[in-house]
């Protein structure tokens, strides 16, 4: 028996209805695509170790004198100047401490913790998770300062690993002050 008009109809419908629907499927899936694909590139693009204050100058490098290590750089710089992560990490220590008058550790991934002290207001927590270039902290001139800057250690081998030269570690991922 043949399908009547109205049948006919109604399927030529039900067919435009399912075709609309997988082009509508189609067309998301393609933006959902794109769209990470974009997240992706930025991701790829996005610096892995910063310099964790802009624009400042070296006020005090590495090394030893008067026969003590100065285990850190000082970077001076105006009062208030934001403070960035160096690298992606999570914070251990954020708060008051003898000599730093305020300090933050954050450790890294690859075994590396970066301290920064002297700051005016501390902007992160303890186990807070940061990722490079994340604003920190804002620059001071608390503990045993002469005046604003911060003082930036890098310790490779954990907390209690060995303190290096932050220019050098710098210059070793790409970042020149």
């Amino acid at each position: 028996m043949a399908a009547s008009r109205a049948e006919r109809t109604s399927a030529a419908v039900r067919a435009t209805q399912v075709q609309t629907e997988a082009d509508r499927v189609a067309a998301e899936e393609a933006a959902a695509a794109e769209a990470a694909a974009a997240a992706a590139a930025a991701e790829a693009a996005r610096p892995t170790v910063v310099l964790p204050v802009a624009g400042a100058r070296l006020s005090s490098p590495f090394g030893y004198r008067w026969g003590t290590l100065h285990a850190g750089i000082d970077l001076a710089a105006p009062m208030l100047t934001p403070e960035y992560a160096a690298m992606d990490g999570v914070v251990i220590e954020a708060g008051a401490a003898s000599g730093y008058g305020q300090v933050v550790y954050i450790q890294h991934a690859d075994g590396i913790v970066t301290v920064y002290g002297h700051m005016e207001q501390i902007l992160v927590e303890v186990g807070q998770t940061v990722r490079a270039g994340d604003t920190i902290a804002l620059l001071g001139s608390r503990g045993q300062s002469t005046g604003p800057h911060l003082h930036f250690e890098v310790i490779v081998g954990g907390i209690d690993g060995e303190k290096v030269d932050p220019l050098v570690w710098l210059a070793d991922h790409g970042v020149v002050p």
